[in-house]
């Protein structure tokens, strides 16, 4: 899953990669998010929570791509934080979000996980969790916390990443895992800390998706 919205180029690449659906919406966040799929959707290891609010052809798509999915208990809003109940990172045993803000059914489905609590409401969008319980982040008070419980944190800055009406965007935006690859929308060669990504990341194939700067898409969600 992609916003609509990403570079033309890095469709055509991922199009090599499995089937899209794309997400669109209109009048229900603001517009700079309103195609990100991590303010609709936030994947777990067994099973994809959206939004109830999502539009009912984005449904229609996940039902005929026979992606299952259960829907959250609460809407996604149009400003911060009520646009941020489902831009939490989920692993296989662990939680990370402002659990003040997380979604009543996401939290029921997590709670047998580690919680770990963040400040930063737009969490995914902001953190992108690689194998073996390491993550990357553009959030200084995310990197401090998952640092404080031992877990190995690679800090990038996010100046460089481009997310339209905004100054910048945030390293997670640009990024989605699928198995043992990383992929980028964007190339590192444009990113000031591109060369740290990839030593962090060496043990991940990192597939850069078009040659341009990177880009805050709200995620790559890849599903079995």
């Amino acid at each position: 899953m992609a916003d609509k919205r990403i570079p033309e180029k890095a469709k055509y690449k991922l199009e090599k990669y499995g089937e899209l659906l794309f997400v669109e919406t209109h009048g229900i966040t603001y517009p700079a998010i309103s195609g990100h799929p991590d303010i609709f959707f936030c994947k777990t290891p067994d099973r994809l929570f959206i939004a109830p609010n999502t539009p009912k052809n984005v449904k229609k798509q996940l039902i005929q791509k026979n992606i299952r999915f259960f829907e959250g208990k609460t809407a996604v809003g149009h400003k911060y934080p009520e646009s941020a109940h489902y831009n939490a990172v989920v692993t296989d045993n662990l939680l990370v979000h402002n659990l003040q803000q997380t979604d009543a059914g996401l939290s029921e489905a997590c709670k047998h996980y580690e919680t770990i609590h963040v400040n930063q409401g737009y969490t995914r969008c902001n953190l992108i969790s690689l194998n073996h319980n390491r993550f990357i982040t553009s959030d200084r008070g995310i990197e401090k916390t998952l640092n404080n419980k031992g877990y190995d944190v690679l800090f990038v800055h996010p100046e460089g990443i481009l997310l339209p009406g905004f100054d910048h965007g945030f390293i997670g935006g640009c990024c989605g895992i699928d198995r043992n690859r990383l992929f980028m929308l964007g190339s590192l060669a444009y990113f000031p800390d591109g060369k740290k990504i990839r030593s962090f990341a060496k043990d991940l194939e990192i597939i850069e998706l078009y040659d341009g700067p990177l880009f805050d898409g709200g995620s790559l969600i890849f599903m079995p």
